[in-house]
């Protein structure tokens, strides 16, 4: 009988296998756009189109070194253990590509992860390593690097000098909950020490002030509810400063078989929609002038699934409406169903040019958004 021999796969067949596994982690781009961080490019599995913390869009090439790793996150398709296909490209392999990408001016910039391989300050050494390589030959573009769990605050201050954003994934809200989805990483050594540190790095009047920070929670792994990662991340924005924090909807079936999330009735369809809901709060929060505790939520502080929370808002609070869509200020058009923050800016434009707003229909074609505003607005 002939033995099968798996031969070792190339520089593009190990980015093939690294960039499909780096789908896992969001934080460099954002779902607030019809679920944008969940699309890649046709042709180049390793080319993705993201919108960036400061709100600009442009295509990182987005990859893991390596999907080779030592920790235990039962949520995680590569917790050690599992049944994957494992490599890992070396720094000088994957600038070489990047740079050929960059060159032809397929990607502005570098998405750069990994699964943690042996130490955490060893995975850093080869993280920060090829930022160091891309920067010593004059790249000067968008460099987003991942600070491993259990860093040592050395290898987080060289990353945070190289790169243009950093994130480490804070997973879930709360000590309680952290526990649940790994054994082998402490929460508060080396999840909250770390973002602090970045925090306080990255801050206004730092060195480093240019620096974006962002995180990511995992939605459904541990059975949390949405109002706990609501507080987690309001507390998050509010004393560490962060530029954006982004959720992963946990896929049933990808985890450990004894992870809480595998026992809940959730379906997968229900763990997206609650992460497109936390996206919708999270957008309310920053942008909209709402409260953490004014986000209405069902029985077990949970979201909706049904309704947008700025819409179960307004429902709660017909005492505020009508708005006046010809005089109210920003604020409080902000708050009725159906405009954003375009519509509102239109209007406003509008206004300072002395034009009278009659209907919906001098607003724009009436989309089923932009329906729901009829019941709360008057002109």
């Amino acid at each position: 009988m002939a033995l099968l021999i798996r031969k070792t796969p190339d520089t593009t067949e190990k980015l093939e296998i690294l960039s499909q596994d780096s789908r896992y982690d969001l934080a460099c781009a954002c779902a607030t756009r019809d679920d944008e961080h969940r699309r890649r490019s046709k042709d180049d599995k390793w080319v993705y189109p993201v919108v960036l913390p400061n709100g600009g869009s442009t295509y990182l090439f987005k990859t893991l070194l390596s999907n080779v790793c030592v920790n235990n996150c039962k949520y995680c398709p590569l917790r050690v253990g599992s049944d994957a296909r494992r490599c890992g490209l070396a720094p000088e392999e994957l600038t070489r590509v990047f740079l050929n990408y960059y060159r032809a001016r397929r990607v502005s910039g570098l998405f750069l992860s990994s699964a943690v391989s042996d130490s955490p300050d060893a995975t850093m050494e080869r993280i920060n390593r090829t930022a160091l390589i891309l920067r010593r030959m004059h790249f000067r573009g968008y460099i987003h690097l991942k600070i491993i769990p259990g860093a040592s605050d050395a290898a987080i201050r060289q990353s945070i000098a190289l790169a243009s954003a950093v994130s480490l994934n804070i997973e879930a809200p709360g000590e309680e909950y952290f526990k649940q989805l790994s054994t082998t990483k402490n929460y508060t050594r080396d999840i909250i020490r770390p973002l602090q540190l970045i925090s306080r790095l990255t801050a206004k009047g730092s060195v480093f002030n240019r620096v974006k920070q962002t995180t990511q929670f995992v939605v459904g792994a541990s059975n949390e509810t949405d109002k706990d990662i609501m507080q987690s991340a309001w507390k998050l924005y509010k004393e560490s400063g962060l530029d954006r924090i982004y959720f992963s909807a946990y896929q049933r079936g990808a985890g450990a078989p004894d992870l809480p999330g595998e026992r809940s009735r959730e379906t997968n369809s229900d763990l997206l929609m609650r992460e497109h809901r936390l996206y919708q709060v999270d957008w309310l929060i920053r942008k909209y002038g709402f409260r953490v505790d004014e986000i209405p939520l069902e029985a077990g502080g949970r979201l909706s699934l049904m309704c947008d929370p700025k819409e179960m808002w307004a429902k709660a609070h017909p005492e505020f409406f009508p708005v006046n869509v010809n005089r109210d200020a920003e604020g409080r058009l902000l708050r009725v169903p159906g405009l954003g923050q375009v519509m509102v800016e239109r209007i406003l434009a509008a206004r300072n040019s002395g034009i009278r707003i009659r209907s919906l229909a001098d607003l724009g074609k009436e989309t089923k958004v932009l329906a729901k505003a009829k019941n709360y607005v008057i002109f």
